[in-house]
């Protein structure tokens, strides 16, 4: 596989061990993309639907020469071998993995949306990435880290640096 699109995802877990079960999503994507790197890991409240515990985030970023939708099989059969059973919207989770940006590409499926729709919004996404690539410039020009100063970052604790992932 040559790479050819550099992508991101967000990752989440919020039940069971979350740490391993983000370690072991970590392990297989480093299986399907090429030169993997993580950000810090964060730990913060639920968002949307926020009855539930709380969850660990990070995002990754790596190189794929996978389309788009070969990239989201690939990604949701990770997340059905880690235990992911897809209920309610916002819901709780043994392992979530977003992708959140395929290179410059603006994509709008059934079942894809890239950038990501709530990237923008979500302290818990905006902060990883801006760990990765704060200069990066989003397909609507705006930059990640001049976002991350719109959302509240007040229940987003930083809990390790990039080595929790190894």
């Amino acid at each position: 596989m040559s790479p050819e699109a550099r992508v991101f995802f967000g990752l989440g877990a919020n039940l069971g061990d979350r740490r391993a079960a983000l370690r072991a999503a970590v392990r297989q994507l480093r299986e399907i993309v090429a030169e993997l790197r993580v950000s810090s890991l964060y730990q913060s409240d639920p968002w949307g639907m926020t009855d539930q515990p709380p969850f660990l985030n990070a995002v990754a970023r790596g190189e794929t020469a996978l389309t788009p939708i070969a990239l989201l099989d690939a990604i949701q059969e990770i997340e059905h071998d880690l235990g992911r059973v897809r209920g309610k919207r916002w819901g709780p989770r043994a392992i979530d993995i977003d992708i959140l940006l395929y290179g410059s590409e603006q994509i709008a499926e059934p079942r894809l949306t890239v950038p990501h729709p709530y990237l923008t919004q979500r302290s818990f996404v905006l902060r990883p990435l801006a760990d990765l690539a704060a200069g990066l410039t989003l397909p609507d020009g705006s930059l990640v880290g001049e976002l991350l100063t719109t959302v509240d970052q007040s229940d987003l604790r930083r809990i390790e640096g990039p080595r929790w992932a190894e």
